[in-house]
């Protein structure tokens, strides 16, 4: 209002002062031009949008575009007097998002007459031939319609001038026109009470946060002291760097604002990758105790066959094979037989934020099956590794101190077989639509890496006892107190 005001009171000085100089057709002429509409064009005059880029229309035989305006509640209304100021809006920091009305679609783009442009999205209907066009679907992202029963009014968004730019859009492949819209995502509005904001913008972050330097201490200290440096303890290592790039790329899919930057697709497959990855060492560690346990029983010479190098790189080669497979098979039953099913995951903040939908492509239903069912299995065949080399373990009498080594191995792949279900489960049980197993999973995630430094680090007396002399006393790692065992497993070498 106040700029209003100052342009009117600037035309008056200009008035009065050239008055005698100017017509009255010229000041109607100026007049109309201080208080024509502008309106944003996303291309020159003499173009349209065809496809995804700005074209002539002459080259097309379309006609340019010709604003229709409407009132808030839906009538049309006429402007006489409007200018055209053509290009993208600078959003600055926030995303532009491309919006189609092409008829019976779920969106519909109303020009106000005062130029903002009006957003609805009706939640009942949308045309299936439209959706159905593959060019529209892999470059603009259809919205699904959402199933959201007590909703029966559609959504309104008002984008201001200059937050926006309006154009007519001609799609070759199935020579359909309507409108086009390229706006800026209003910022959101935050209420720091609520209680899913807290859980999903902040707790979870900061869990995932603490997760990976949990993480990433284990797998130094397992690193870094020589003793630790078995077969056993690679394992250990290999897990917990698998669990940290899990994490990290978890992390990423938290942050939706980053959807026009970020690739869900990529975040997810490097997601699954890495627990697969996981569940297949931890399963290649119950494995290695079951199959050492079970030929102790025949012959006592069985530690000095193979060095912990060679059996990491046999054990590396097998693990990462079957991974690699897997993950092949998931990717390719995605993209090549997952059809049936939107490939495009629709995020909605809730009701007490400004509600906006943002599209990314992430990995289906059919994909994630085949990344999950080897975990199943491998729980299964650790089931099995439990109860036959508990077996063998009563049938032992007589315990040398490789025993007592692969005993504690033994206690410590059970429990880490126990933490890393569990919050497998509850990963599992958060994709139901239920708020409280969501929040369940973002606590279990954390607890699972607390837990894993405690098996790993606190509750091992070894390596408490290794860490104290390096760390606390500065002395030489001891190699004959607790690292024996190892030394004679690997027949004298390191």
């Amino acid at each position: 209002m106040i700029l209003v005001y100052t342009q009117t009171l600037i035309l008056l000085i200009w008035v009065t002062a050239t008055r005698a100089e100017v017509g009255d057709d010229d000041l109607n002429e100026v007049s109309d031009q201080v208080y024509a509409v502008k309106i944003n064009k996303c291309c020159e005059l003499n173009q349209i949008m065809v496809d995804s880029v700005c074209r002539l229309v002459e080259l097309y035989n379309q006609s340019v575009w010709e604003p229709q305006f409407k009132t808030e509640d839906g009538k049309d209304t006429t402007v006489k007097h409007f200018n055209y100021v053509t290009g993208i809006p600078d959003c600055a920091t926030t995303q532009q998002r491309p919006i189609f009305d092409l008829g019976k679609s779920e969106d519909e783009l109303n020009l106000l007459e005062d130029g903002r442009l009006q957003h609805l999205i009706h939640h009942q209907h949308s045309s299936d031939h439209i959706k159905d066009d593959p060019f529209i679907t892999n470059t603009y992202s259809i919205h699904e319609a959402i199933a959201i029963p007590e909703v029966k009014e559609p959504s309104s968004y008002i984008h201001d001038q200059a937050k926006y730019c309006m154009d007519k859009i001609f799609i070759t492949s199935s020579n359909i026109t309507g409108q086009y819209a390229l706006v800026c995502i209003p910022e959101v509005i935050i209420n720091w009470k609520e209680t899913s904001f807290l859980m999903k913008k902040i707790l979870n972050p900061l869990f995932h946060a603490i997760a990976m330097v949990l993480y990433l201490l284990v797998a130094i200290i397992y690193f870094v002291l020589p003793t630790l440096r078995d077969l056993a303890g690679n394992i250990i290592t290999t897990i917990t760097m698998c669990l940290i790039v899990s994490q990290a790329a978890d992390l990423v899919r938290i942050f939706t604002e980053l959807s026009n930057h970020v690739s869900f697709m990529v975040t997810d497959i490097i997601l699954y990758i890495s627990l697969l990855g996981a569940f297949f060492w931890l399963n290649s560690f119950g494995f290695y105790i079951w199959k050492t346990f079970n030929l102790s029983c025949r012959s006592r010479n069985v530690f000095l066959r193979v060095t912990d190098v060679r059996k990491y790189c046999y054990y590396s080669s097998v693990v990462w094979f079957a991974v690699g497979v897997m993950a092949a098979m998931a990717i390719c039953a995605h993209f090549l037989l997952d059809s049936g099913t939107n490939p495009y995951k629709k995020m909605r903040l809730s009701n007490t934020i400004i509600l906006e939908d943002v599209e990314q492509e992430t990995i289906g239903w059919l994909g994630i099956a085949v990344f999950f069912t080897p975990v199943a299995f491998t729980i299964i065949f650790n089931l099995f590794f439990y109860v036959t080399t508990l077996k063998v373990i009563k049938r032992i009498n007589i315990y040398g101190r490789i025993h007592y080594k692969l005993k504690g191995c033994f206690d410590l792949f059970m429990q880490l077989f126990l933490i890393m279900t569990t919050a497998w489960l509850f990963l599992l049980l958060s994709w139901l639509n239920f708020d409280g197993l969501f929040y369940a999973h973002i606590v279990v995630n954390l607890l699972q890496a607390i837990l894993i430094f405690y098996v790993c680090v606190v509750r091992q007396s070894h390596v408490t006892f290794l860490l104290r002399k390096s760390c606390c006393y500065a002395e030489p790692i001891p190699t004959g107190e607790w690292g024996d065992e190892m030394t004679h497993m690997n027949g004298g070498n390191y």
